[in-house]
């Protein structure tokens, strides 16, 4: 059943999620060669809490951390762990939080240091793939209608599209009605309408769309080993038209980049 939210539930689901955001703003600062995603991880939990939140990963379904960090080829779910980030790698940041008893949940995948020019490509597009499926997010639209404009867009670019993840509803609970997956047909699925608020969230592999769950029940890699970008905003349906509730602006102030590809789903400019 999606659980309709109010105007007022949307302006404090937008505090959760900023919480978040700013959470990875300040771990761009921090992602670099020679450290380790266990560090990153005690960094997020004193931000979070700093902030008046509560870590939204901890404990959830027993998952004993802040984060979810998951570099090059493990595509979602990884564990921090003491091993140093080196120089070209890529690590995917996976962060919620709770305010206002209401989550906030989205990622960013990060370039340490140089990166291979393929691999940048990948994130450029999957972060462009997320933008797409957004625009799909509105009132009258269907589940299937942000899925295929996601695969589309990546399987254009010969892009492997996971298909046993999928994004979902976000509010009281981590995760809500409906399941939002990156592939699909038109039309189909559930309707989209006022009020609704989704984490889209493409995870997009550079070869095959294929994947290996590791037997400590969480990680998940990609079969072939090849590097795969994950990143996720937190998006609600106002007026008709998708409104994010996240922002990547703080990682992009952290790493001086300019964008204004947030601009159009946002019906006030956002202050920082």
């Amino acid at each position: 059943m999606i659980i309709v939210k109010t105007r007022e539930e949307i302006e404090l689901m937008r505090e959760s999620a900023l919480v978040v955001s700013r959470t990875l703003g300040m771990l761009a600062k921090e992602v670099k060669p020679g450290v380790t995603t266990l560090q990153l991880d005690k960094l997020a939990e004193e931000y979070i809490r700093e902030q008046g939140a509560i870590p939204g990963f901890l404990g959830l379904y027993d998952f004993p951390n802040t984060l979810c960090m998951s570099p090059n080829s493990q595509v979602v779910h990884g564990f921090p762990t003491n091993e140093p980030l080196k120089e070209g790698d890529i690590i995917s940041i996976d962060c919620g939080a709770i305010k206002n008893e209401f989550y906030g949940d989205h990622a960013y995948t990060f370039a340490v240091g140089e990166i291979a020019p393929e691999t940048q490509k990948l994130l450029d597009v999957t972060k462009e793939s997320l933008y797409v499926g957004i625009r799909e997010f509105k009132v009258g639209n269907r589940v299937g209608d942000v899925g295929y404009a996601i695969q589309k867009y990546c399987e254009d670019h010969s892009y492997g599209v996971v298909r046993e993840l999928v994004g979902h509803g976000l509010g009281r609970k981590m995760h809500e009605d409906p399941e939002m997956p990156n592939y699909g047909k038109r039309g189909r699925g559930k309707k989209f309408i006022e009020g609704m608020v989704v984490a889209i969230e493409p995870m997009i592999n550079l070869g095959t769309h294929r994947i290996k769950q590791h037997r400590d029940g969480w990680t998940i890699t990609t079969l072939d080993n090849k590097p795969s970008a994950h990143f996720e905003h937190n998006v609600a349906i106002l007026d008709g038209k998708p409104e994010l509730l996240s922002t990547f602006a703080y990682v992009y102030e952290a790493l001086g980049i300019v964008s204004n590809e947030e601009n159009e789903f946002r019906q006030k400019a956002l202050v920082l």
